[in-house]
């Protein structure tokens, strides 16, 4: 019998590349959706016929009760969330509501459907469970590189969602004896991140720019440091936490840190146009309460897991402005078609 995976945020970044990495693993892959009409089911509608997707909303108990009965999951990886960070602060119970007791509904529809009703019993159930924890957690940071033990200071509702659902993702690991790991990422980027993002936002107005659709492109904190990585790499891990006969929680990312300078000259770089000529600094786009630098110490991914990432950050955002040179011609000439009444 084939493995059953349930997936919430299916159709996010992550989502895609790990129905991808499960369904080549031979798994039944299950996306969790929230009503039909997901405008970015496109991201997996080349897999669509290799998937199932079942009703379930992160804010509706009752609905992830009934998905979880319904699949009979193995594993559950547990992606879906509002993922991006400046929109935390201008809704932030929103982000709060499903990055935090989010996470707290679907360990609850665990418990239920496997029954765990009294502390520590049994052994937690057949579902294992994956929590997308992240770096943001770690906000003014105690120390660098960040590990599994670094304390967190986080910088944004954001962050402070995401410390409870890892939290609570461990307390019913201790409580209830669950198979529940956290897997604290670092920034992870593809071609199929979201445009708010910003290194999609500089993929994409390079590429523009390079095309002539686009004269400049406007940035906040050009000095911000993070550890980037490419989420084809990054969603390895997350299935390797859940194959090990202990659970635990993980950090994963390169140990290599970038700018976002750093990541605005290899991509204009690759195009052979020099950034400074395109580049302006816009301060509306600087964050309330900013995280300087964030850096990886993924020593026990690659000693317990044998994770090791493939694709370094210049490949990573080399790669990004590729893909986002090729959709921009192909929206050319998809206009140029309609405009020739060829269409």
């Amino acid at each position: 019998m084939s493995k059953r995976a349930l997936i919430t945020g299916i159709t996010g970044q992550d989502g895609s590349y790990l129905a991808e990495h499960l369904l080549a693993q031979g798994y039944q892959v299950w996306g969790l959706m929230r009503g039909q009409a997901n405008p970015r089911k496109s991201r997996v509608s080349r897999l669509v016929s290799d998937l199932s997707f079942v009703d379930g909303d992160l804010m509706d108990q009752a609905s992830l009760v009934s998905a979880v009965d319904k699949v009979q999951p193995d594993e559950i990886y547990n992606l879906g969330a509002i993922s991006f960070v400046p929109m935390s602060w201008q809704q932030a119970e929103l982000v709060t509501e499903i990055n935090g007791m989010g996470v707290l509904r679907m360990l609850e529809a665990i418990r239920m459907v496997s029954g765990l009703n009294g502390s520590r019993n049994g052994d937690g159930g057949q579902i294992r469970f994956y929590q997308a924890s992240s770096s943001e957690m770690f906000g003014k940071v105690a120390e660098t590189p960040q590990c599994e033990t670094t304390i967190f200071r986080p910088r944004s509702p954001y962050g402070v969602a995401k410390t409870y659902g890892h939290f609570i993702t461990r307390n019913y690991r201790e409580s209830f004896g669950m198979y529940a790991v956290s897997g604290m990422l670092f920034n992870h980027e593809s071609p199929r991140r979201g445009a708010e993002f910003v290194t999609r936002k500089i993929s994409l107005a390079v590429a523009r720019i390079k095309l002539g659709y686009q004269d400049k492109m406007s940035l906040g904190n050009l000095d911000a440091v993070r550890d980037w990585g490419f989420a084809g790499d990054y969603v390895r891990a997350m299935h390797l936490m859940l194959q090990q006969d202990e659970p635990s929680d993980y950090v994963i990312g390169t140990g290599q840190m970038h700018s976002v300078r750093d990541a605005v000259r290899i991509a204009f770089e690759h195009v052979n146009l020099n950034w400074e000529d395109y580049v302006s600094i816009d301060p509306s786009l600087v964050r309330p309460a900013e995280v300087e630098i964030l850096c990886a110490d993924a020593e026990r991914a690659r000693t317990q897991l044998g994770w090791e990432p493939t694709v370094d950050f210049p490949e990573l955002m080399r790669m990004m402005v590729d893909s986002d040179l090729r959709q921009a011609s192909r929206e050319r000439e998809y206009g140029d078609l309609l405009l020739a009444g060829s269409w």
